[in-house]
């Protein structure tokens, strides 16, 4: 639970609802510490993050968990501790999460300390088994090639059957046209 003042100043109630009206936009979050990273490799992660229409933004942390909490997402605060930024997810977050734990082999300093996708919380375990599950678009165009395989193979194994009958000299009921009138 954030932490509320009992007087609040205008300009910080005026930030904490730009916080909100940001992060309403978006429906999953990962959270990281990019402690010990360059402005060189932040800006390297942003570009692509951004390919993939997820932006990395650097929240104060009580500013975060106020938003969070008046949107009704709780169990977050764990991972608002120390300098994090926020990897806002529109859809696909396990291709973010990729993009993030392979900037991570390379730049040990950058660190996933969590998620909060599809209404749960993930810890940096889950969100890396996570990470590995081949993202949505990806699934269904493995899908529609398993399904597609036998479709091909049933209209290859019939044009071979009009082809056949077509080299024996009799037409195949399929393969004759209407006469013109």
């Amino acid at each position: 639970m954030a932490i509320l003042a009992k007087k609040i100043q205008p300009a910080k109630t005026e930030a904490i609802e730009e916080t909100k009206k940001v992060f309403s936009e978006y429906k999953d979050f990962i959270f990281t510490e990019y402690r010990g990273l360059t402005v060189e490799q932040i800006s390297a992660l942003r570009g692509k993050l951004r390919e993939k229409q997820v932006p990395l933004k650097v929240v104060k942390n009580n500013f975060a968990r106020v938003a969070f909490d008046e949107m009704k997402i709780e169990n977050v605060a764990d991972y608002l501790k120390g300098p994090t930024a926020i990897a806002m997810v529109k859809e696909d977050a396990n291709e973010a999460a990729k993009i993030l734990f392979d900037f991570a082999k390379d730049t040990p300093a950058l660190v996933v300390k969590g998620a909060y996708v599809e209404n749960e919380i993930y810890d940096a375990a889950k969100i890396e088994a996570f990470s590995k599950v081949p993202g949505k678009k990806q699934l269904i165009s493995m899908l529609m090639s398993a399904i597609n395989g036998p479709a091909q193979k049933l209209a290859a194994t019939l044009q071979a059957y009009v082809d056949k009958k077509s080299q024996e000299g009799g037409a195949a009921p399929a393969a004759e046209a209407p006469a013109a009138e």
